[in-house]
C-alpha cells in the first residue's frame, strides 16, 4: 500500500489536508492547479507541472506549471508534447524517480532559456482507470534527489487527484445537462410566445399604416413595423444559437460553413469562408460559443447596414483565434465604431473582452469595412520537459 510507505506522521497529515483542500473545489482549472501546487509543497520541489494527455492518450494536450515566472515561460517557448523522459511516462505510466534527469538514456536535453534541472520525479494520474495525465516534480530542495517517501506521497496525492478530477468532470456533465434543458425551455418560450405576439403586433400596425393619410405618422408607424421585423429576426437568430450550441458533437468548421450558407438569405449572396489552423482541436466550448455568435452578429450587421455585394469570413488559429469579416459595402463612420461601439457592435466587443481579447472595425482602403475579433488561446504557465527539447 502507498500509505504504508509514508512513515512521517507530519507529512501524512499534510497529505490528508492537501487531499481535503483539493476536493473542496469542483472547478476543473482550479482543481488542476491545486494538485500541482500541493505536489510541489509535499515533495519539497522547486518546480512542478502537470501534463494532461489528449483524448488518444498519446501526447500532451496541456502543460500546466508552478514555479516559473512569466518571463521564463515566454523565453522557453513552446510547451513539450511528451517526448524524452516525459514520453516514457506516457508509454509506461509508472513512477519515475531520477537523481539526474540529464543522464537518463531518453533525455533530450534542455531547450534554450530553460532553467537547469537535475532531480526528477514523475507520477501518473489515473481517472476511472485511464491515464489522465502525469505529475512532474523537479529540483528537490535541500537534497540531491527525491526519496522513496516523496514518491509515495505524490502517488497518494495523484490517486486523490484522480478522484477529484473524476468528480469535477461529473459535476460539469450534470451542469451541462441542466443548461441544455434550460436552453430548450427558453428557445421554446421565445418561439411559441414572444415571436408570435410580436408578429401579430406587426401585422396590426401594418394594417393601420395603409389607412393613415398623414405621411409623417405613416412613416413613423412603418419604422416601428420595420423595427419589430428586425427584433423578430434577432430572436430567431437567438433561438437558432440556443439549439446550435446544444449540438456539442458538431465541429466548429461545419457550424461556420452552415452559418455562412444560411446568411445568404439576408445578404442576397453567400459569403466566402476560410479557416486556417486546427480550429476544432484547440477551441474551448466557451470560445466556440462566442466565436459563432460573433460571426452571426457580424453577418447580420453587414446585411442590415453595409449594402455589400461580397463578404469574406476568415478565421485564423495561431497563438490567438483571429476572426476577420470583410465586406465591400458603404463603410462606417470609423470614429463612431472603431471600438465596436454602436450599431449593435458592442456585444461583439464585450464577447472578446470576456475571453481576454479585443474587437475593432475599420474601413478598408478599397471600400467597405473589416471587423477584426481577436481572442487568445488558453495559455497557462508552462514548465518545459526536463527531458524534452520542447518540440
Amino acid at each position: 500500500m502507498v500509505f504504508e510507505r509514508i512513515k512521517d506522521s507530519v507529512r501524512l497529515r499534510q497529505l490528508l489536508e492537501a487531499v481535503l483542500f483539493i476536493e473542496s473545489d469542483l472547478s476543473m482549472p482550479s482543481v488542476l492547479y491545486r494538485i500541482i501546487e500541493q505536489a510541489k509543497n509535499l515533495a519539497g520541489a522547486k518546480y512542478a507541472a502537470m501534463g494532461v494527455l489528449d483524448e488518444e492518450g498519446k501526447r500532451l494536450a496541456e502543460f500546466l506549471t508552478v514555479g516559473l515566472d512569466e518571463d521564463t515561460v515566454r523565453a522557453i517557448g513552446a510547451p513539450p508534447e511528451g517526448r524524452g523522459v516525459l514520453g516514457q511516462l506516457i508509454v509506461d505510466p509508472r513512477p519515475i524517480r531520477l537523481e539526474d534527469v540529464t543522464t537518463h538514456p531518453f533525455s533530450w536535453g534542455f531547450p534554450p532559456n530553460h532553467p537547469i534541472m537535475h532531480s526528477f520525479l514523475g507520477v501518473p494520474i489515473l481517472v476511472s482507470n485511464k491515464v489522465f495525465g502525469n505529475l512532474y516534480l523537479a529540483e528537490k530542495q535541500g537534497e540531491r534527489s527525491f526519496s522513496e517517501e516523496d514518491e509515495a506521497v505524490v502517488q497518494a496525492l495523484a490517486t486523490a487527484a484522480g478522484i477529484a478530477i473524476d468528480s469535477a468532470n461529473l459535476h460539469k456533465r450534470i451542469s451541462e445537462l441542466t443548461l441544455i434543458e434550460d436552453r430548450e425551455r427558453i428557445a421554446r418560450d421565445l418561439h411559441d410566445t414572444v415571436i408570435q405576439r410580436l408578429f401579430a403586433t406587426g401585422l396590426s400596425l401594418q394594417g393601420i399604416v395603409k389607412r393613415i393619410e398623414d405621411a409623417t405618422v405613416s412613416k413613423r408607424l412603418q419604422d416601428a413595423v420595420d423595427e419589430l421585423d428586425d427584433v423578430i429576426r434577432q430572436i430567431r437568430s437567438t433561438i437558432f444559437a440556443l439549439g446550435h450550441e446544444m449540438d456539442t458533437g458538431q465541429g466548429v468548421r461545419h457550424a461556420l460553413a452552415e452559418m455562412v450558407r444560411d446568411s445568404a438569405k439576408a445578404l442576397g449572396f453567400e459569403p466566402s469562408l476560410e479557416v486556417d489552423g486546427p480550429l476544432d482541436s484547440v477551441i474551448s466550448p466557451g470560445q466556440r460559443e462566442h466565436l459563432l455568435t460573433t460571426v452571426r452578429e457580424a453577418l447580420s450587421n453587414v446585411a442590415r447596414h453595409a449594402r455589400a455585394t461580397a463578404v469574406k469570413v476568415v478565421v485564423t488559429v495561431g497563438e490567438e483565434i483571429v476572426l476577420e469579416v470583410e465586406d465591400n459595402g458603404v463603410g462606417f463612420d470609423v470614429a463612431e465604431v472603431r471600438s465596436c461601439s454602436g450599431r449593435g457592435l458592442a456585444n461583439m466587443s464585450e464577447r472578446a473582452k470576456l475571453l481576454g481579447g479585443h474587437c475593432s472595425i475599420d474601413n478598408r482602403p478599397s471600400g467597405g469595412t473589416v471587423l477584426t475579433w481577436v481572442v487568445p488561446l488558453k495559455a497557462p504557465s508552462r514548465l518545459d520537459d526536463p527531458g524534452d527539447s520542447g518540440s
